[in-house]
């Protein structure tokens, strides 16, 4: 490694590192950090953490075999009917490219359907069938045992701040997306 990359790698190890005061219980962290400069990289982190729910999740949900994001839009559906794929793809934080991508594959399996909008023509509306209703409702019990999986390594005080922060860093920096998150 370059004396420039090691220099960095040690200011970014410095700037992650918590006050005296907290030394001691975040102890563990700094070790790691000092033994893998990844870890002081948040991009790096999120991408992992990334990596693990998509394991948890297809531990837990595997069974139905829906990927999260085709879960996610089953959901936005269940609660939005009737909406239009630059919609969904807002709701979801998605390009519509993706979007229609994971409707054609839901509608293989006959778990969406697909209509004109009565008021403009050019819009094509989608909704669950009885069987996406159905599924949807049953996987999210196994759903929500993957995403408290996941923050299982957390105490129960420290996880509502944990997704606060999570908000915050998502609606901060959402402009900067390839798809801006717009909740209907």
């Amino acid at each position: 490694m370059s004396e420039l990359k090691k220099t960095a790698a040690k200011r970014t190890a410095r700037a992650a590192k918590p006050e005296p005061a907290e030394a001691a219980e975040t102890a563990p962290v700094n070790l790691l950090i000092d033994h893998m400069p990844l870890w002081a990289r948040p991009g790096y982190l999120v991408r992992r953490l990334h990596q693990i729910h998509y394991a948890l999740f297809f531990e837990e949900c595997g069974d139905f075999d829906i990927t999260p994001v085709q879960y996610g839009l089953l959901t936005s559906l269940a609660e939005n009917p009737n909406i239009d794929q630059n919609s969904l793809g807002r709701e979801l934080g998605i390009d519509r490219t993706n979007v229609a991508d994971v409707l054609n594959r839901l509608g293989k399996r006959g778990l969406i359907e697909r209509s004109r909008s009565t008021e403009d023509k050019r819009m094509v509306l989608t909704r669950l069938t009885p069987e996406g209703e159905r599924i949807t409702r049953e996987m999210y019990g196994a759903m929500q045992k993957a995403q408290l999986r996941l923050l299982e390594p957390l105490l129960p005080e420290e996880r509502n701040a944990f997704l606060t922060m999570l908000i915050r860093l998502v609606d901060g920096n959402n402009h900067l997306g390839r798809a801006i998150f717009r909740p209907t």
